[in-house]
């Protein structure tokens, strides 16, 4: 017990970790229902259920997990009928009727078994000594995450008492001067943990298209205040958004960090475009917190069709337009700026309006969002690169287009643009691969916000079967 109070697990919200696991269990095992368990001293509490709807733990009786937790080595029961213990289980004898029941012991590093990851069946069967090597993997990977997440706490945890002290020792100095000094140092110390919050880690896999994004800062010292995501909403449709929150810093990143979550949710509520920016528009109101702080948004929802590409409805907030590519029989590429008529800054009125349109993106085409730290960088002659420039050179991409090859060129084309007072940089491309298009893989470049240039770049191709 006092190993899985150590965990500080218990009671915490889903995560998409553990419910993978119980996904990939079922799927494996080809049964309705797996889960991901711990056991409390009067409890077996989920952490994730597949294919158990409404239930978030159950009483400690014997038969099942509290039985399972007790062995080093997989627990396997082809028939719960027939086993003396597990056939009082309320599971066994209750209305879900389980009949298979196997799990396997999440044990920690030293020895102690805090839970399992368990499949279960309302038919009798039996498994393979390698499918029991597989749960036991499964369970493995449980104990690896739960690792991870305890990890991160203690270093939380440390960080928040080095702090306490740092503070306590700078209050018996110059007031204005110490904390000017104390704030600097914080921002340098948390700049790059804090970024890497408020962006995806990774792309996700979207079948039929190819994601690539990029981000860079301005300065090491500072927190951006641009935000992209890739997430799905359901059924065969996902969702994609990129914004800029005014300001930088630890004030800004908070506001960034409600406005990528609040339009995560909304998305989920209510799939409209138009709905996501409204339900954020609210929200950066009500919270008193936000200030004065708004923020510029274009949010776009993907159809798959079924001959191939999406439907993309793009709903726009004060952002500058989305660039949709298209190769021409001609063997170049026309470039179109997808805007919607109207659409006003979101967070700064009640009665803010927004806008949407409809395109297709069909294969060879791509789609290119931006924070306008792209348009406002100078080039050698003091200009800014602003639409025409961008424009002309999105025209001479390759065709078919591709969302790598797309970030690519971008982030090399501000490479050759002086430094000087650079604002923040989001890219998000979006391409939909040729039947004949070579697979591109997966590659990633990550360099740290202390470092000296600090920018996040991936590009990913799902293809759809």
């Amino acid at each position: 017990m006092a190993a899985v109070r150590r965990y500080d697990i218990l009671d915490t919200p889903p995560d998409g970790a553990y419910d993978r696991v119980a996904a990939l269990a079922a799927r494996l095992f080809e049964v309705p229902v797996a889960t991901v368990t711990i056991v409390d001293e009067d409890r077996i509490w989920f952490k994730a259920a597949h294919g158990l709807e409404g239930v978030s733990e159950i009483g400690r009786d014997p038969g099942l997990c509290a039985s399972a937790v007790l062995t080093d080595d997989t627990t396997v029961i082809p028939d719960t009928l027939l086993d003396p213990v597990a056939c009082s289980n309320p599971l066994v004898a209750g209305p879900m009727g389980v009949r298979f029941y196997a799990a396997a012991p999440i044990i920690t590093a030293d020895g102690y078994r805090l839970g399992t990851v368990n499949v279960l069946d309302t038919r009798p069967r039996e498994i393979s000594e390698a499918d029991s090597a597989t749960l036991a993997d499964l369970a493995a990977v449980v104990r690896d995450q739960m690792e991870l997440r305890l990890s991160a706490l203690r270093v939380v945890r440390a960080e928040q008492e080095r702090r306490k002290v740092e503070q306590e020792r700078r209050q018996a100095e110059e007031e204005a001067r110490q904390r000017a000094e104390r704030d600097k140092a914080a921002i340098a110390a948390f700049a790059s943990t804090l970024q890497r919050t408020l962006v995806p880690p990774v792309l996700p896999a979207v079948p039929g298209l190819e994601l690539a994004c990029h981000y860079k800062t301005a300065s090491p010292q500072e927190v951006g205040g641009d935000f992209y995501d890739v997430f799905p909403v359901g059924g065969d449709r996902w969702a994609f958004f990129l914004g800029d929150v005014c300001g930088k810093g630890a004030e800004a990143a908070s506001v960034t960090s409600l406005t990528r979550y609040t339009l995560r949710a909304a998305a989920l509520v209510d799939a409209d475009p138009t709905a996501a920016l409204n339900a954020l528009n609210t929200a950066l109101l009500l919270d008193a917190a936000v200030g004065t702080r708004f923020c510029t948004a274009i949010f776009g929802v993907l159809d798959p069709v079924r001959d191939g590409g999406f439907t993309v409805t793009l709903a726009t907030g004060g952002h500058p337009p989305a660039y949709h590519l298209c190769p021409t029989e001609e063997g170049g590429v026309r470039v179109e700026a997808a805007r919607a008529k109207g659409g006003m800054l979101v967070g700064a009125f009640a009665e803010a309006a927004f806008a949407s349109r409809t395109l297709h993106l069909a294969p060879g085409q791509g789609l290119l969002l931006y924070t306008d730290g792209l348009t406002e960088a100078r080039t050698a002659d003091g200009h800014m690169l602003d639409d025409t420039g961008l424009m002309d050179f999105l025209a001479h991409r390759p065709a078919p287009v591709s969302a790598g090859s797309l970030i690519d060129g971008t982030v090399a084309l501000l490479d050759t643009l002086p430094d000087t007072e650079r604002d923040d940089v989001a890219l998000l491309a979006l391409s939909v691969p040729t039947a004949d298009a070579a697979p591109a893989g997966i590659t990633t470049t990550v360099h740290s916000a202390a470092a000296p240039t600090a920018d996040v770049s991936v590009a990913q191709e799902n293809r759809r079967p």
